[in-house]
């Protein structure tokens, strides 16, 4: 079995995986980390694991690990994938990125696909039917959106990620306005992409994840695939590819 851990800015997720199949999903929080992942992680049987963070200087953390399974992945920018990169400076590129594109080739082998992932950025990877990844766009997330309007005026207030009624497009105070701004453009955005895609690439498959993906899935038009788990998946795949090299 496999152990699964994906570090973001503020929680750590933990999924255990048996031949593609998910057994276990935790979110923690990064204070006493180790001792509550040792009290609730199911670890028998967890023969491989695999880390990616982007948190730096992050692998003291995950240290205890290396006496509890066999083969402990730090993944990385240089970390073999199950898939071809054609990313012009490869280097650069973020390990969730890889991820996501590594959960999408698993998910549609040999598919057009694009990957919408709705976080602190609002990230586009596209894959081919080669499984080559060509690259995408990063624009601004919900929360960084909002917090903008804030800080780059001076009356506009700092207003939080929430719910927003998207039939209720026309704002009638200055909150609303915002998150209608904010929610209903990332929409349209959204939509627009998935069309400049679409004509170039007629079968295109579209994922959609991210921590913000319950605030948009249901508003866009296009027909998509919506899964919270992309990249806990992509990252069981790349350490299934790692048992064949």
């Amino acid at each position: 079995m496999n152990l699964v851990i994906d570090e973001g800015n503020t929680l750590i997720k933990v999924a255990v995986y048996d031949r593609g199949k998910q057994q276990f999903f935790e979110s923690f929080e990064k204070d006493n980390f180790q001792q509550q992942f040792l009290a609730r992680v199911p670890l028998q049987g967890c023969t491989h694991a695999i880390i990616a963070t982007v948190v730096a200087e992050a692998e003291e953390r995950f240290s205890f690990l290396s006496s509890l399974v066999n083969h402990c992945v730090m993944m990385s920018a240089q970390t073999p994938v199950p898939f071809i990169n054609r990313y012009a400076t490869p280097h650069s590129l973020g390990i969730d990125r890889i991820a996501l594109v590594a959960g999408a080739v698993n998910r549609f082998p040999q598919h057009n696909t694009l990957i919408i992932d709705a976080g602190t950025c609002l990230t586009f990877d596209f894959v081919n039917k080669k499984n080559e990844y060509l690259g995408g766009a990063i624009a601004p997330g919900i929360a960084m959106r909002l917090k903008a309007m804030h800080h780059f005026t001076s009356k506009l207030p700092l207003i939080s990620e929430q719910d927003f009624d998207n039939q209720k497009f026309i704002g009638t105070n200055t909150q609303d306005c915002m998150l209608s701004g904010v929610y209903n453009n990332i929409v349209c955005e959204i939509d627009g992409v998935i069309a400049q895609y679409t004509q170039k690439y007629p079968d295109l498959t579209t994922i959609l994840t991210g921590g913000n993906q319950i605030y948009l899935e249901k508003r866009i038009k296009n027909r998509i695939f919506a899964g919270s788990f992309v990249l806990l998946e992509g990252l069981n795949a790349i350490l299934e590819y790692q048992k064949q090299l």
